[in-house]
């Protein structure tokens, strides 16, 4: 796997972004910080907040966030997993405009929204966020199986669908989450039935997150 620094990220290309709270601390204290970090990714992308709220993991009380939107189609998000200090992304660049753009958007967002609601000062993330190439369907697979069972080699869950943080379910059952992008996934994996066995399968050779 090709570690990629965070400018140089191409169009159409696969990113498995990731990065941590600062000096390892919780940046996810209660659930609503979890649907505040989604719902500004939702808008980043360009979903409407209409239809952000219409979803239990991406809906927010608060609207009225002033994030630039990207263009319809800017990007894809394949997968993720929000962790109590760290998050997952397997996110699609299907444009020249860069997902370190996209980032620097939600997570200075979520890094004011956290401040205040904590009455806290300083760096939420430990630094810019990480990045690795997707360069084949195999390891399309094995990072999707090493976001989706973070929850269980961490300890938090017996199983990956009893963690609702994550887009497991949205290929493992019938949840639709508005800002996941389901057709590579369905394309590799042809039912419900198979994503669980090979995510399940692959997870034993998946080492601990980063």
């Amino acid at each position: 796997m090709k570690r990629r620094d965070y400018k140089n990220l191409s169009e159409n290309s696969i990113y498995h972004i990731y990065n941590r709270g600062n000096n390892k601390e919780k940046i996810f204290y209660d659930e609503q910080d979890h649907r505040a970090f989604l719902f500004r990714l939702g808008l980043a992308f360009g979903i409407e907040s209409e239809d952000l709220n219409k979803s239990e993991l991406t809906k927010s009380p608060k609207s009225r966030i002033r994030i630039t939107k990207s263009s319809g189609g800017d990007f894809k998000l394949h997968a993720f997993c929000l962790m109590p200090n760290h998050f997952h992304l397997l996110i699609e660049q299907c444009s020249d405009t860069s997902i370190s753009v996209l980032m620097k958007k939600v997570c200075t967002s979520f890094a004011m929204y956290i401040n205040k609601k904590y009455k806290r000062i300083g760096y939420v993330f430990q630094d810019r966020f990480k990045s690795v190439l997707i360069e084949n369907e195999p390891q399309f697979m094995w990072t999707a199986s090493y976001i989706h069972m973070n929850p269980v080699k961490s300890n938090l869950v017996v199983n990956p669908d009893e963690y609702k943080w994550s887009s497991f379910n949205d290929f493992a059952k019938s949840r639709n989450t508005p800002i996941i992008s389901k057709n590579i996934m369905d394309s590799i994996f042809e039912t419900k039935e198979s994503f669980v066995r090979e995510t399940l399968a692959l997870s034993k050779s998946v080492k601990d997150a980063p």
